[in-house]
């Protein structure tokens, strides 16, 4: 059986189990800040690059602290997640709001914490403008349509909900600065867990290449360009990362050609990803509680799509290890099933795997983004506790797991008993 290798030793894992009962996700301090380093080093070359962490990806303030400290801002789409950025201690230019069919009170708390707001819609300009008032600073989405190809987990360009057109976003930046804004980004986002390098240095260049069109015909001085996220990651153990240092060398040369040649930098480089950064690094840690042997062999574990529901919803891989059992034999095909009252709740279909019994602890890798973050509560399912494995080997419980409590919080028993039928 193909291999990942994990961050702690059967041992290590069984002590941290005693103290933090399974199901839990587990985050690699050490892997995080390197990933990091790696990424910021590689874009060097631009001044004022900067990554703006979609934190969507796992919306927890550790984590963001420990990626702030590192040099990244925070990419949000929500007013809870702007409120997370307020509550680590971020603002101003540290935040980008990219969000959809967005409220005024949404805008609103973007504008007071002073975060780039990213218009997602021509009409936005004119609603920003009357709830909230426009500020010295936008940023627009652009949707290249057919010009460019997207991939299976975001769709093509022209079926996506997202972005100004091309038409629209030149004529955006027209409107903008006739109503006296001063400084302008441009934003593109059109795939998601890509692993071909050649589809980013491709996005560029679309960008780059519209970044010239604009001060052609507006007279536009674009001051930053978001390439957006979509670097995918090796989920499969035969797959290869991204080449970051390809990708970065290659947009250097695009951009030298494009934007240093016709007169336009300085220009920023951004990004906001959020699978690249921690998906690696994040572990759902399991239990076997019961094999079923019907017509199929299935696994089922204390753990269910509440805690990883990309292979659900996707179809996604995610290698599965059995700790103490990395050198045995793959001699056995199981379904590894959750306890939802849902037939597709299910995080391997037909997997080869060592034979495994009740209480073997299991290992679902690379669940460092869009994993405990896309939880929900169907079932009445509690979501579990989030970990922190630090650089000098500790453990900090970062989250903890949701409660019967906490599952009723939000319902009135007490006016219960006087609701008359």
């Amino acid at each position: 059986m193909a291999a990942k290798k994990l961050p702690f030793s059967k041992e290590q894992i069984k002590n941290i189990i005693k103290i933090h009962p399974t199901p839990f996700h587990i985050y690699d301090e050490k892997a995080i800040r390197e990933n990091a380093r790696n990424f910021k080093k590689a874009f060097s070359w631009n001044k004022g690059f900067k990554e703006y962490y979609a934190i969507k990806a796992a919306p927890n303030p550790y984590l963001m602290k420990i990626l702030r400290e590192e040099g990244f801002g925070i990419d949000c789409s929500s007013v809870a997640e702007l409120e997370l950025a307020k509550r680590v201690g971020m603002s101003g230019d540290e935040i980008i709001l990219t969000s959809n069919d967005t409220p005024a009170y949404e805008f609103q708390l973007a504008k007071n914490l002073g975060a780039i707001i990213n218009l997602d819609d021509i009409s936005h300009i004119d609603f920003l403008e009357e709830n909230v008032g426009l500020p010295e600073t936008i940023c627009m989405r652009y949707n290249p349509g057919d010009l460019k190809q997207g991939n299976l987990i975001i769709g093509h360009p022209e079926d996506a909900k997202y972005g100004f057109t091309h038409n629209q976003i030149i004529e955006g930046y027209r409107i903008l600065k006739g109503k006296g804004v001063k400084h302008f980004g441009i934003h593109t986002m059109v795939a998601s867990n890509e692993l071909d390098p050649d589809y980013f240095i491709e996005t560029a260049e679309l960008l780059f290449k519209l970044i010239v069109e604009v001060y052609e015909e507006t007279g536009v001085k674009i001051e930053f360009a978001n390439l957006g996220g979509g670097i995918g990651i090796p989920y499969k153990p035969e797959e290869k990362a991204v080449d970051l240092e390809y990708v970065s060398a290659e947009i250097e040369k695009l951009f030298n050609k494009m934007i240093v040649g016709n007169g336009l930098a300085p220009l920023k480089i951004f990004f906001e990803l959020g699978r690249a950064i921690t998906g690696p690094y994040g572990y759902l840690v399991t239990k076997v509680r019961h094999i079923k042997n019907t017509y199929k062999s299935f696994v089922g574990l204390d753990s269910c799509m509440v805690d990883l529901m990309r292979p659900a919803l996707y179809g996604a891989y995610h290698h599965i290890s059995a700790v103490g059992k990395e050198n045995e034999a793959a001699t056995e095909k199981y379904d590894v099933t959750g306890s939802l009252c849902e037939n597709n709740d299910k995080f391997a279909i037909g997997r080869m795997l060592p034979e495994l019994e009740p209480n073997d602890i299991v290992v679902i890798h690379d669940a460092g983004a869009h994993g405990h973050s896309m939880g929900f509560n169907y079932n009445g399912k509690l979501k579990s506790a989030e970990l922190l494995l630090r650089e000098n080997g500790e453990v900090t419980e970062i989250r903890r797991a949701e409660t019967i409590e906490d599952y009723f919080a939000t319902l009135d028993f007490a006016g219960l008993k006087n609701f008359q039928i």
